[in-house]
């Protein structure tokens, strides 16, 4: 267990990230790996985000999930710790953020610790398997979004934390070590073939994708109201 500084505090709420209480829960992390539960989650994220339907209500919530994960990646660069906590510990709420009602993320404080330097590809590894993939399978049990487009969701915040934290001297060579290590084909096993990260980069750095149409599928984002259409759209 550490200790939160104000500054990390203040990197959470950055990627819509809470360590109080939400003032209306909607589910929790445990309850979307319930089987009989994952369709009501899904409505009520439809119903929060106003999705007109459910594989958009889907992409959505993996966008809201995506910036859960780069702070993981974040946080892991920054100050060698990670997020791991009881999956009925990590709550998702309505909370209002500029001026849309949004599905946000509520974190328990106890729940960072310290990372070795020697365990750095099995939390990696954690987080792609348990955490990411994890997540986007059992979405797929209750709708037919393309399993692309929401890791492509997850791609789009790493791709530009990348950029920050290799550009960044106190940063770079922690960065380095697991933007390596994210595109590594061992560390994707039975997830997918290959590293979806690194096909997705196609050799290139993160600096020389910005403000590129680096997706190769729409993330419905256009779609949502009070939302507009991501900056790496492949509809331009």
């Amino acid at each position: 267990m550490t200790n939160l500084t104000m500054d990390q505090l203040r990197q959470l709420n950055m990627y819509s990230i809470y360590v109080e209480q939400p003032e209306r829960t909607l589910f929790t992390l445990e309850t979307l790996f319930d089987r009989g539960k994952t369709e009501d989650v899904l409505n009520s994220i439809q119903a929060v985000s106003g999705s007109p339907n459910r594989t958009i209500a889907a992409s959505y919530f993996m966008r809201r999930f995506g910036m859960f994960i780069a702070m993981q990646f974040y946080n892991l660069a920054t100050y060698g710790e990670v997020w791991e906590g009881d999956n009925k510990r990590l709550l998702f709420g309505a909370k209002k953020e500029y001026g849309n009602l949004a599905v946000s993320t509520f974190a328990n404080m106890d729940d960072w610790r310290y990372v070795e330097d020697d365990e750095r590809q099995e939390i990696i590894r954690y987080i792609l398997k348990d955490q990411c993939d994890a997540v986007i399978r059992q979405i797929r049990t209750v709708t037919s979004v393309s399993p692309l487009t929401l890791w492509e969701n997850i791609f789009g915040f790493l791709l530009w934390q990348y950029h920050v934290l290799l550009e960044n001297p106190a940063t770079s060579t922690e960065a380095r070590v697991d933007f390596d290590l994210l595109k590594d084909d061992a560390l994707w096993k039975s997830i997918a073939p290959r590293s979806l990260f690194a096909t997705y980069l196609r050799g290139c750095e993160p600096s020389a994708l910005l403000n590129t149409e680096v997706r190769t599928t729409c993330c419905f984002s256009k779609d949502v109201p009070g939302l507009m259409q991501c900056g790496f759209c492949p509809l331009k």
